[in-house]
């Protein structure tokens, strides 16, 4: 796989500077990634730049050219890829981008002997806007992820319902099909939870993210749930810091390290529209290590996930 950590060439998609990049071993460095993906509650699954957007548009003509070799009518095709014939149009015209899953099965309904799947990396890739897409990579090669949150529950973590309402609550606006765009990313990208082989996955999340009722308690309700269901697989480890915890080593906020096969690790924070991909090997031990100190802050795996039951009975 072609290395591409960092952001990948261009602007962001908002007042964030994109910065062509790639964290190597060359020493370290801050890398600009543009507007924030974690706050942004995901990236969309409409191309957004413009290699991207060509990228899909050339799948989208090849499936439909193939699909018409087939004598299959769009109705006709979507009932095999489990799609409305309006859906599949959307495929066709690049205005919507089908998943890994969705690509090797349209390969194989239609007979193309790997010419669909042949694209899947770049069609995957141009899910993100520019500046997410090597943080997309690093987490697809992440063998662990060490997760700190503060206002929100970790978009890995997240339910249909609550990344909804967190999407609906952005200003300005955003349009319904962008919002669509941005779910089906969102809930491609928590395949990591299932993987093979499985990647260790720890989770600190502020009692004040568990209390806030976005989208009101039944969808609170829901996310508790899922976090009581999540805190139970044997590679993910999730822990709450209470609000009485009169220490705190993560005063700074929410980040993420990231550890990819060989042992290289990276940070990455955000705020207010921005986000950083800290490359220095120095940098990204203190974090790990800061986050190790969060860690024995806050109440244990077991603990925590009794805290949540008691959260969860109280509403």
């Amino acid at each position: 796989m072609t290395e591409r950590t960092g952001a990948e060439a261009g602007t962001g998609t908002g007042t964030g500077t994109g910065t062509e990049s790639v964290p190597g071993d060359d020493g370290g460095a801050v890398v600009n990634l543009g507007d924030g993906w974690e706050s942004d509650d995901g990236a969309g699954r409409r191309p957004e730049d413009g290699a991207g957007r060509g990228v899909v548009t050339a799948f989208g003509q090849t499936m439909k050219t193939l699909r018409v070799r087939e004598g299959l009518e769009r109705e006709e095709f979507g009932k095999r890829l489990g799609y409305s014939a309006s859906t599949v149009a959307s495929f066709e015209q690049g205005r919507r981008i089908p998943s890994p899953r969705t690509i090797e099965r349209a390969d194989e309904v239609l007979r193309a002997g790997g010419l669909l799947c042949v694209w899947k990396e770049e069609v995957e890739r141009a899910q993100y806007p520019v500046f997410f897409q090597g943080m997309a990579a690093l987490e697809k090669e992440a063998i662990e992820l060490l997760m700190y949150d503060t206002l929100v529950v970790n978009g890995l973590l997240q339910t249909e319902e609550y990344m909804r309402a967190l999407l609906g609550m952005r200003r300005p606006p955003l349009d319904p099909e962008t919002i669509e765009q941005r779910v089906i990313a969102r809930l491609a990208r928590q395949d990591i939870l299932d993987r093979r082989p499985a990647p260790l996955l720890s989770f600190v999340l502020d009692e004040s993210v568990l209390r806030r009722p976005y989208g009101g308690k039944d969808v609170l309700r829901g996310q508790l749930e899922h976090l009581l269901l999540i805190g139970q697989k044997r590679n993910v480890e999730l822990q709450i810091v209470p609000l009485a915890c009169q220490e705190s080593a993560g005063v700074d906020g929410p980040f993420t390290v990231v550890t990819r096969k060989g042992g290289k690790k990276f940070v990455y924070a955000e705020a207010q529209g921005t986000s950083a991909l800290q490359t220095d090997p120095d940098q990204a031990a203190l974090a790990a290590a800061r986050y190790g100190i969060i860690r024995s802050q806050a109440l244990t795996p077991r603990e925590s996930l009794e805290f949540i039951e008691g959260v969860l009975e109280s509403l």
